[in-house]
């Protein structure tokens, strides 16, 4: 969740600056409210191969009943490409009473609770609303601990390479991923066990949302009023990758402006993410092999290709695939080498261990090459039975 994931985030910041850096990543609104702040979001086709089935956390318990909570699923025929958009729009005047609205015509509307779903008219979608517990699992300590020694061997004079890459040596590089494996100096565990916000789940026909193709970009947002308050599509991007450089005011209307930002006015955070992305191609030590690193480009250049790819900020579905098994599949299939992936839907099930794929790919371009020694939830979640995630620890059976 992205209100106990700071700490993380605060720790990122100060390893990814030469100079001091503000530890402020969330903005203020978002902190004053946690009814309009995403926590997470997911979205995976169905193993029958006939619906979308979409996920958004809040880190509060309840929903503003002054907000809107949305899902944008963008379409098209292929990757990077989309031609249509399907806005999924949720308000909830309490918590038993939900109104949706998919696309221009279908609506959702009522007690949103029974977690057989409450269903649409037209029977096409089904909603669940209310708190369940959230599947992303991670090591917060352990990763604090690694970032903390990576910025005080940065702070000591590790050199870096023209691209900003700082170049640890192998001890180093060792000691950083011992630390992220562990907690406090022992078995990795989860920071987030037992962590319940509120939820929004959706399971919805794909001919709603496919107009432009099979292939699907997702990201939500919350509202208020016309102003945007927060945004989300893949895991960690928004608040791994947004380091700044400054005072905390600066910080905070960087953050801002991120939030308010669409994917297709997200171009202007290319630069920034383009830093961080050269220090994190230094953690297993080598740089360069980072995902999508562009060698032959002058070095100012190499990060730029993901830096792209990430400010877009959205989570890829290819729905004519049955099959969820990788973190940034569609991304992958369509690289060179990636023939193994073009059978995998991408988005993200509640089972991705989404935390070390993702530092992986931007450490070394593999799945593995760094683990905060956390593999999977606390709880036990359902990436087929809806509503899919677990309810809270003692609370009643599902009905």
């Amino acid at each position: 969740m992205k209100a106990v994931r700071r700490a993380l985030a605060a720790a990122l910041l100060t390893a990814a600056a030469t100079t001091n850096a503000s530890d402020h990543l969330d903005s203020p609104k978002v902190i004053a409210d946690p009814r309009v702040d995403i926590g997470d979001i997911y979205a995976w086709t169905s193993a029958d191969g006939r619906r979308l089935n979409l996920v958004m956390t809040i880190v509060g318990h309840v929903f503003d009943k002054d907000a809107e909570y949305a899902f944008h699923v963008d379409s098209g025929s292929r990757f990077p490409d989309t031609t249509a958009r399907t806005d999924i729009v949720c308000r909830f005047a309490s918590m038993t009473q939900a109104d949706c609205l998919i696309g221009r015509d279908e609506t959702i509307q009522g007690d949103p609770r029974a977690t057989d779903g409450l269903q649409s008219a037209s029977g096409r979608s089904r909603l669940f609303a209310g708190v369940r517990d959230d599947p992303f699992f991670n090591n917060v300590r352990g990763s604090r601990a690694a970032f903390d020694l990576a910025a005080a061997e940065l702070k000591q004079g590790v050199p870096r390479d023209a691209a900003g890459c700082p170049a640890y040596t192998p001890a180093q590089t060792a000691a950083i991923l011992d630390q992220w494996r562990h907690t406090d100096g022992g078995p990795a565990r989860n920071f987030l066990a037992g962590w319940t916000p509120a939820a929004i789940v959706l399971s919805v026909d794909l001919g709603l949302v496919n107009r432009g193709g099979p292939v699907l970009a997702v990201w939500a947002d919350t509202t208020v009023g016309d102003e945007r308050i927060d945004r989300m599509g893949r895991p960690l991007t928004g608040n791994g990758l947004l380091a700044h450089l400054g005072s905390d005011e600066e910080a905070d209307a960087y953050k801002l402006a991120y939030n308010a930002a669409t994917p297709d006015t997200a171009d202007v955070f290319v630069p920034v993410i383009a830093r961080s992305l050269a220090l994190y191609d230094g953690y297993d030590g080598h740089c360069g092999n980072q995902l999508m690193a562009d060698q032959a480009a002058p070095p100012a250049q190499r990060y730029l290709p993901l830096a792209k790819l990430l400010a877009d900020d959205r989570l890829w579905v290819d729905s004519t695939a049955r099959t969820c098994t990788q973190l940034f599949a569609v991304e992958l299939a369509a690289l060179p080498g990636g023939a193994r992936f073009r059978h995998d839907c991408g988005g993200r099930t509640l089972h991705y261990d989404a935390v070390n794929v993702y530092r992986s790919l931007l450490a070394s371009g593999t799945n593995d090459s760094v683990t905060d020694g956390v593999r999977a939830d606390d709880r036990q979640h359902s990436d087929a039975v809806f509503p899919f995630l677990a309810a809270p620890a003692g609370a009643k059976a599902d009905r």
